[in-house]
């Protein structure tokens, strides 16, 4: 789609579509109606094409439309692009013309004219933005094609707001416009007299994965420093949520040490683990991956196993509680440092031990729920340069029953049971992740490797090594993804690994399987992978 932009001054907006061609879309001409407009040189520097064509002092606003018509005729275009062109197009233009756009500084009907930012900032609302609309002779009143939010904070005047405005709003939703147009996605439809009167757009539908998505989150709190301590940081809450979470949670340690970036990041990878259970469960997080984790009859008990699986990277960690923290629990925490714990709720003489401890933070998260009302946040998303990734979270949590048995040998009924509690708790850690168990317990965890057999070497290291009182030895091994060679399976049977729960899938899995059979293991495939990469 080629465009010929308006513009009476710089032009910014018109750059800036030349810069991202949104759908394909550029400039093949660009014209003033002032001499020595600033556009004129940023069009040049681009290669774009320029005409100027100013107004003389006696002639009509026709007149001087029919001039620009001419002029514009030399060129190819389906669509006029306006950009603080500092004049009011008449029927003249607007008939000869292909499809016109403009972009206002405000969220229409509302502050129409020159003086947007100053109407905004005397009526004191709290949210402006932009409006792209199809141009009529009506001033600011054609029918919209999008709009785009910008908060007014209580600091800003008119050259922050008009800053702000442009970056934030009409650099996002005029090349949103462009580029539905230059996709074919958008329908004017007009009235007898040929005046456009509404505009639909193809495919801007809400649903799970809407075509456009506006976040409004407040700030909860200045954070001491992000990942590093020359990082700078910030927390920002989603009042809207209604899931037990490390944002909203009330600190009980009066005079603890604020949380900081990693202690939340922590704090919550911590959270959703435990949230995994019925049963008590007790994790310890050490940067977003779990050292420990375990359930059992009592929170203590939960606790203690997953300690043992690595007390010493446990060091410095994050613990999680399923349960309210009882004295004996506590006890056992504050036995070595930690910096936060998190539950839904503590007992008086949990929190008297536990605040023994100066600078650990203790975080009451509220009643988790029961079963799927634990998890009522059906999305997480991740920044990266320049836009942010969108998911369903991994909410599978399969049974026994859906599990395929693909080797000779059977699971006993405990190696199955095993099997769910490694999965489930595998879901948590970093991929490539492979996790050793027995009963209910962790008891090597191999996490983040870019080699799968390195994960299983790395997991059978930390049983043999880090784990207390515990062993590889007769374990159950899970792992997050297919084995691609019967390689890793190996190196599980050396270790003494007897079942081994996979997804399946590799065009190896026939050898994966004779593998396991040559060593009278157990497999269970489960159809799906669990990966984790953030």
């Amino acid at each position: 789609m080629k465009i010929a932009g308006l513009a009476s001054n710089r032009g910014r907006n018109l750059r800036h579509i030349a810069d991202v061609a949104p759908g394909g879309a550029e400039p093949s001409v660009v014209l003033t109606n002032r001499e020595g407009a600033p556009v004129i040189e940023a069009a040049a520097e681009r290669r774009i094409p320029t005409e100027v064509v100013v107004r003389e002092d006696d002639e009509s606003r026709e007149s001087h439309e029919k001039r620009i018509l001419d002029r514009l005729a030399a060129y190819d275009f389906d669509l006029v692009c306006l950009d603080g062109y500092m004049r009011v197009l008449t029927d003249e233009f607007l008939d000869a013309a292909p499809t016109t756009l403009n972009v206002h500084p405000s969220l229409l009907p509302a502050f129409p004219g020159t003086d947007a930012h100053e109407q905004v900032l005397d009526a004191g609302v709290r949210t402006t933005g932009c409006t792209v609309h199809v141009v009529t002779e009506a001033v600011d009143d054609g029918p919209i094609v999008t709009q785009e939010p910008v908060p007014v904070y209580e600091d800003d005047d008119e050259d922050t707001l008009k800053r702000r405005v442009l970056q934030e709003a009409e650099f996002t939703a005029y090349p949103r416009a462009v580029r539905w147009f230059a996709e074919g996605s958008v329908d004017v439809e007009a009235d007898a007299d040929g005046t456009p009167v509404s505009v639909a757009v193809d495919g801007d539908t809400g649903g799970s994965f809407p075509a456009r998505r506006f976040a409004s989150e407040d700030r909860a709190a200045s954070l001491r420093y992000g990942e590093n301590p020359h990082q700078d940081a910030a927390l920002y809450a989603d009042p809207a949520c209604e899931e037990a979470s490390v944002v909203g949670a009330d600190a009980l340690n009066p005079g603890s040490k604020g949380m900081g970036y990693n202690n939340y990041n922590d704090a919550d990878a911590a959270l959703g683990l435990v949230k995994e259970f019925d049963a008590p469960a007790a994790a310890v997080i050490k940067h977003t991956n779990p050292a420990g984790c375990a359930t059992a009859d009592t929170l203590a008990g939960a606790y203690d196993r997953a300690l043992r699986t690595d007390a010493k990277s446990a060091f410095g960690g994050i613990v999680a509680l399923n349960r309210q923290c009882d004295a004996d629990t506590a006890e056992a925490i504050v036995e070595s440092f930690k910096e936060v714990v998190v539950a839904p709720g503590y007992t008086e003489s949990a929190l008297d031990v536990l605040r023994e401890k100066k600078n650990l933070r203790v975080l009451d998260v509220g009643p988790l729920g029961a079963g799927d009302e634990r998890f009522s946040e059906r999305f997480v998303e991740k920044s990266i340069v320049g836009g942010r990734l969108v998911q369903e979270r991994d909410l599978q949590s399969p049974s026994v029953d859906d599990l395929e048995i693909v080797t000779e040998r059977d699971p006993t009924d405990e190696q199955l049971e095993t099997m769910i509690f490694a999965w489930k708790t595998l879901k948590h850690v970093k991929s490539n992740g492979i996790l050793f168990a027995t009963g209910t317990e962790t008891v090597g965890v191999g996490m983040g490797q870019v080699s799968r057999v390195d994960a299983v070497t790395l997991a059978a290291m930390k049983a043999e090594k880090d784990a207390e009182g515990k062993s590889a030895a007769g374990a159950v091994m899970a792992s997050d993804a297919f084995f691609p060679f019967p390689d890793a399976v190996e190196e599980a049977a050396a270790a003494g690994i007897e079942a081994v729960i996979q997804p399946g899938g590799s065009v190896n899995d026939e050898d994966v399987i004779e593998a396991a059979n040559d060593h009278d293991m157990a497999m269970a495939f489960t159809g799906s992978r669990c990966f984790r990469h953030d």
